[in-house]
């Protein structure tokens, strides 16, 4: 659909936070990217390279070399939660030295509309517009939206923190990712997420009070709680400390 969109404007496939990712895996396939429209692999050194590039790339295009307007003006778009605000403010530190100018945050959905353009270089002068995140109207297959979950490119509570653990030590186990057994201490590898969360959640202490009714009367009793070890579960997987895992990659069928 993106691809429809953009028809022969000028674009760059950007892929971030390649700090969490497996590096004995591939990046993303770039298949369908249409010849002839720049780069379409991923930046790997940094993200220095992203303005010139850009300039590069526009000065190069016919249709858009403009010798009365030296200015650009670039949408960045993409699904939610990869850090394209991030990316926005990452580039005005590094050409402008300023401070960030669009709010970031680690679930989706903190940038809720199409803001005003931000500029992010003064030579040349060039301007970003962040978005707010896009998926497909529909997903392929229920997979597809677990592996996106997964990646907190769909809110935790639409899917259900115990559904996405059980799906993510099922993703560990499968690719032999045993980052989480030395992680929290586990004697060894297990495929009985109620094992796995019982254990994270003695390690972290979390704990909740549950009113239980006796033949005396209600009774307060401290139990395990399995919803917020499930919470950090996700959470350290997000944050790269179960180790770089990549999802395995899934098309995504319109």
């Amino acid at each position: 659909m993106l691809q429809e969109a953009l028809g022969i404007r000028p674009h760059v496939l950007v892929l971030n936070k390649m700090d969490l990712a497996d590096p004995r895996q591939q990046p993303v396939s770039t298949r369908g990217a249409g010849a002839g429209q720049g780069p379409v692999g991923p930046l790997q050194d940094s993200a220095r390279s992203i303005v010139p590039l850009v300039a590069k790339l526009i000065d190069s295009s016919p249709r858009y070399h403009r010798a009365e307007n030296a200015e650009y003006s670039i949408m960045v778009i993409g699904v939610p939660n990869v850090g394209k605000s991030s990316l926005i403010n990452s580039l005005r530190r590094l050409h402008l030295r300023k401070g960030k100018a669009t709010a970031v945050g680690g679930e989706p959905g903190v940038t809720k509309a199409v803001l005003t353009r931000i500029q992010v270089c003064e030579t040349p002068l060039m301007y970003l517009v962040d978005t707010p995140g896009v998926l497909p109207p529909k997903l392929g297959d229920v997979e597809t939206g677990m592996k996106l979950a997964l990646c907190g490119a769909i809110r935790d509570h639409l899917v259900g923190e115990d559904i996405m653990a059980d799906y993510l030590l099922y993703t560990l186990n499968r690719q032999q990712q045993f980052g989480y057994v030395q992680h929290y201490g586990l004697p060894e590898a297990s495929d009985d997420i109620g094992h796995v969360l019982k254990h994270v959640a003695l390690i972290l202490g979390k704990t909740q009070k549950v009113k239980v009714l006796t033949g005396t009367g209600n009774v307060n009793v401290t139990m395990l709680n399995y919803s917020a070890a499930a919470y950090e579960f996700l959470r350290a997987f997000r944050a790269g400390r179960l180790g770089k895992v990549t999802v395995p990659p899934a098309e995504i069928k319109h």
